[in-house]
This record gives structure tokens, sequence and C-alpha cells, in this order.
């Protein structure tokens, strides 16, 4: 079970719980886990039940029991605990982050697909500014990663703020442009100076591209120490399997909503959760290759696989070498 399922999952449960008429609340458009806090236990925790027990008029610790009640039989789940005033916090079944991974690497570049909108027809209105016509090409992309069929039905129209100049690709050359254009949200202007083209850290298409290109640079160098990547056991790396495992629910977000950047948002996420975890893959000195490192590998060259399709679906090109 990913975090993003994890999280459909308590949604799932206040959805039933409020339909069979024991919590009298406000459903909400969706609930956040994240790693327990002090005092917490298990791999992921939610405050719910505590956001549910003002409207509800309930007590926080009841609305967690009733929660705990429904979820504690899921499938990927193997315990659900209440802590503190209220929170529930979730032991996942072993294997979870394994199955994930291999998922991912199975699927390569495809992983995230989804079938919401199969039956859906979509047809973008033409657009003559740069911007508006590299979003909506974009969008088009999303919504087939999801099963929509773009060639029919009635147009609507994108709105979005133009690009502040015409001359955006010859200036910064294709993927900058790219990614200036679909990295700030449709209200926003975009930007257009010369630090898209920085070779830096700060820059942070310069980030996610060198992301990628480190996971291959580790496969590379894992060849070269004789082993591959397998996901045999966990890894401890939670910000980089929430990244991987929410991959699919943002492409189907940023298609739903039409909102190319929030797929820009959550790569740079999954860079920065990937070049802080990339220095522990490989063994260390006279250290011999073992099940973790195997094991570390695989989760790194699922985040790549990430940032590969990710980059795809915005048009921009994912280098081996950088």
């Amino acid at each position: 079970m990913t975090p993003a399922e994890l999280s459909r999952t308590v949604l799932h449960a206040v959805c039933r719980a409020v339909q069979d008429g024991v919590l009298h609340a406000p459903v909400p458009e969706s609930v956040s886990v994240e790693r327990p806090r002090p005092g917490g236990r298990g791999d992921y925790a939610t405050n719910v039940a505590l956001r549910l027990a003002g409207p509800a008029r309930q007590q926080p610790r009841a609305i967690a029991e009733e929660l705990r009640r429904r979820m504690a039989h899921s499938p990927g789940i193997a315990r659900v605990e209440i802590t503190g005033p209220g929170f529930l916090n979730f032991t996942l079944d072993a294997g979870v982050q394994q199955a994930l991974v291999r998922q991912v690497l199975e699927r390569g570049i495809a992983y995230g697909h989804g079938d919401w909108a199969a039956g859906r027809s979509v047809r973008l209105r033409p657009a003559d500014e740069l911007r508006a016509r590299v979003w909506a090409e974009t969008v088009l992309g999303l919504l087939r990663t999801q099963g929509a069929d773009v060639t029919h039905g009635d147009p609507e129209t994108l709105h979005v703020v133009p690009a502040p100049a015409q001359d955006l690709l010859e200036r910064l050359g294709p993927d900058a442009a790219r990614w200036a254009l679909l990295s700030v949200a449709a209200h926003d202007r975009p930007p257009a100076g010369p630090d898209l083209l920085l070779q830096h850290e700060r820059n942070p298409l310069f980030r996610v591209r060198y992301a990628h290109s480190r996971t291959r640079a580790l496969t590379r160098n894992a060849e070269e120490l004789g082993f591959a990547g397998d996901p045999q056991q966990h890894v401890d790396a939670p910000a980089l399997t929430t990244a991987i495992g929410d991959h699919p629910a943002v492409l189907a977000s940023a298609a739903r909503l039409r909102a190319p950047d929030r797929l820009a948002r959550h790569l740079e996420s999954t860079a920065d959760a990937l070049l802080a975890f990339q220095p522990y893959v490989l063994p260390f000195g006279d250290e011999k290759p073992m099940a973790a490192h195997r094991s570390r590998l695989a989760l790194a060259e699922a985040a790549g696989t990430v940032l590969a399709g990710g980059l795809s679906l915005l048009g921009i090109s994912a280098p081996d070498y950088l």
C-alpha cells in the first residue's frame, strides 16, 4: 500500500462512517498521511480525527476509534493504533515498499497511468499564444495517461497567463522554455530569465534532470561493482517512498484539474528526496554489495523512472548524463 492508497483508504472509511450516520461532519476532499511524529507508532499517521472533531462535535478519540475499527482489516495494513488525543497510526504489511518498487520497475514510464477518464472525450480549443498552446498539448497528454479520448467531444478553453515573450523558445531552448511555461500555476506569470539555464541545484529544472541522471549513474556504478537493483528488503527512505507512491495520484489530479504545474512540483519533491538519499546507495570503501545495497539501488531506479516519465509528459528530455 502506497501513501496515496493509504490516504484513500482513510478517506473511504470517513465516507462510510458519514453515510452510516455515526459521524456527522463534512467529508474532507483529501486526507494527509505522514511519518509519525515523536510519540507516534508505525509507518504513517494521520490527524483526520482531530480535524473532524470540531464539525462533528465529537471527541477525537471516539472518531479515531470508529475509523480504526473500519480500517483494521484493510489489505496492506497490518495494524492501526491510536495515540495522543486521537492520532491514527498505521503499520503496513511487510513487503509493501518492495511491491511498489517492483511495480514501478515493471511498468517503466507508464507507471502511474490510470483509467479514471476512460470513455471520456476531451478536446481543447486551438491556441495561438505560446504558453496556452504548450499548456493544452501537455494537458492532452496527461489526459491520455488516464484513458481519455482526446480526439472528439465539445472543445474547452484553458485560461493561462501568457508567456512574457514569444522568443522564449529561441532564448532558452525547448527544455527550459517548457519548464518555464508549465512549472507555475496557470494564473501566475511564467519566469523567463537566464536562471532557467543555470547548471546548479538552485535551478529546479537542473535539479530534476540531474537527479534523474544520478539514478542512471548509480546503475552504471553498480554494474561495475557486479550487482544490480533488486527490492529484496525494506529501505528506510520514507520521503522517497512517499514521492514514488504518490506519483499515480499526482498524474490523475494534474489531468483532472488541467494543471501540469502539479506534476512539475511533484518532480521537484521527488528529485529532492532522491538527491538526499543517493549518497547511501552504493557500498562504501571495501564494503561488499549486500541485499541492502540492491534494495537501495532498486528504490533509486524507481525514483529515476518516475522522474523520466514525468519529464516526458512535460515534453522535457531526461538525459542519462548531465
